[in-house]
């Protein structure tokens, strides 16, 4: 049964990192945490050790416990996280190694949304081109986990298969239990109080989508992260919310839109290849006017996602003269994703879905200049949540509905949770924007034919979720 405590704890297990977050009944952010995988830097591409989420869950929670008064006694614990991302192996079955750090030759292994296992598939069909990946490399009988699962396992939950409302069921990975239910209860050695109920989690991209109020038609996310993307609500049954629609925590309103592949990334690449941090660039940026003096950057260092959908693209910079420096090149990244999500939003248009206002969340969205830029090439106002982990905020959302707090997803109506505190900003048209997006466009499109040229493309995939992040 749900616990009495006034606080309960949800968990994002991220791509780079985890994130704890205490929330109490009236949505209100007590303290969050985060702590890194160890040993990240030396997985293969796709693959990783499950065990190193295990180990830095662990720290963030104790962490977390330390910081928050209550903490230690939650009325729930939540874990969502990455997907579709698969784990196999069994949970203190003989041959699975039982201590932290020891995934490696222990019979539990993973792979990740950026396997090429099943990438050009749905989500459903990734998570299966997966699992049969990892039997192939570790056996025939090996058990099937999402990542959340797995890790809700390992802090005593029953065998599942978390799934948000209206989610395919997967083939082989145990149980479906709806998000927001109550899967078992917190075993001992933990460092949160034994018998905390463990609620079902789901993906990261599902549960920011809730905890940025995309809960009826117009409102639009874009999640951040290293990738990025547009998501917006529509309407059941609108022309645009076709097979890749997703399902809202509201029944009747569907996600449509798409990730991008690079965005938050394209930062960190110009970081790198600067010497110069992050909110050094940032300030530079701000010393550049609109138009960033001609630069123009695709931020296709990964390929692209939406709207293009073509894997073979590359980044590439236009415009260079002998007077760019690196401030230009900071603002034209910060102009160049915001032309991507307003390529998405063109795209959506011509299919009747009308934005209204755009939630910016995750690292890009503590640059007031990042989001300032995104409204006003979008022409929308943007909102910019105090708690910009939203996925994090979102396990908190599911964590509450185990302990009764509100409605379980699909179980309530726009309006029935809290959501963060949020800062407005109003968008301020600039012409050099709208000749930007026009550039934008025209130059992607040449690099697509290029692209086209080179290699025959296949027809546009519906792409996992998971890079929303």
């Amino acid at each position: 049964m749900p616990g009495t405590s006034s606080v309960v704890v949800g968990v994002d297990v991220g791509s780079n990192s985890v994130r704890a977050l205490a929330l109490d009944p009236d949505g209100s952010v007590l303290g969050d945490t985060s702590a890194g995988y160890p040993g990240a830097a030396n997985w293969r591409a796709g693959h990783a050790d499950p065990y190193a989420w295990l180990a830095a869950t662990t720290q963030a929670l104790a962490e977390l416990r330390a910081l928050v008064p209550g903490a230690d006694r939650p009325a729930a614990l939540c874990l969502g996280g990455q997907s579709p991302t698969t784990v196999v192996g069994g949970i203190g079955a003989p041959g699975v190694g039982s201590g932290v750090g020891s995934g490696v030759g222990s019979g539990v292994a993973a792979l990740t949304c950026r396997h090429p296992a099943g990438a050009t598939g749905s989500p459903v069909e990734q998570h299966h081109a997966q699992h049969a990946a990892l039997r192939a490399a570790h056996g025939p009988d090996v058990r099937a986990w999402q990542l959340y699962d797995w890790l809700a396992a390992r802090f005593g939950a029953d065998r599942a298969q978390a799934r948000w409302p209206g989610d395919p069921a997967l083939t082989g990975y145990g149980p479906v239990v709806a998000t927001g239910s109550v899967v078992g209860a917190l075993g001992t050695g933990h460092d949160l109080a034994a018998g905390t109920p463990l609620v079902a989690g789901a993906q990261d991209a599902y549960l920011a989508f809730w905890a940025g109020g995309l809960d009826r038609p117009g409102r639009a996310l874009d999640p951040g992260g290293r990738t990025g993307g547009l998501a917006v609500a529509v309407a059941a049954g609108s022309p645009a919310a076709d097979a890749y629609a997703l399902p809202a925590a509201v029944p009747g309103v569907e996600i449509v839109g798409g990730p991008v592949a690079a965005h938050g990334l394209i930062l960190e690449w110009l970081r790198d290849l600067t010497g110069r941090e992050v909110r050094d660039l940032l300030a530079l940026a701000a010393e550049v006017p609109p138009g960033a003096r001609g630069v123009v950057i695709l931020p296709y260092l990964e390929g692209e996602r939406a709207p293009r959908w073509n894997r073979e693209l590359r980044g590439e910079v236009f415009g260079l003269t002998s007077g760019s420096g690196p401030g230009e090149l900071a603002r034209a990244v910060l102009e160049g994703t915001a032309y991507g999500l307003a390529h998405i939003a063109t795209s959506l248009a011509a299919q009747g879905v009308h934005l209204e206002t755009l939630v910016c969340a995750g690292s890009p969205a503590r640059s007031a200049l990042w989001c300032s830029i995104k409204a006003s090439i979008l022409g929308v106002p943007v909102e910019v949540p105090a708690e910009t982990d939203l996925a994090a905020y979102g396990a908190a959302l599911a964590a509450g509905a185990g302990a009764r707090w509100w409605p379980a997803p699909g179980a309530g109506r726009a309006g029935d949770w809290p959501r963060p505190a949020t800062t407005v900003l109003d968008p301020e048209p600039h012409p050099e924007y709208a000749a930007g997006l026009r550039r934008f466009l025209d130059l992607g499109d040449a690099a697509q034919r290029r692209a086209s040229a080179a290699v025959t493309t296949p027809t546009r995939p519906q792409e996992s979720t998971c890079p929303i992040r």
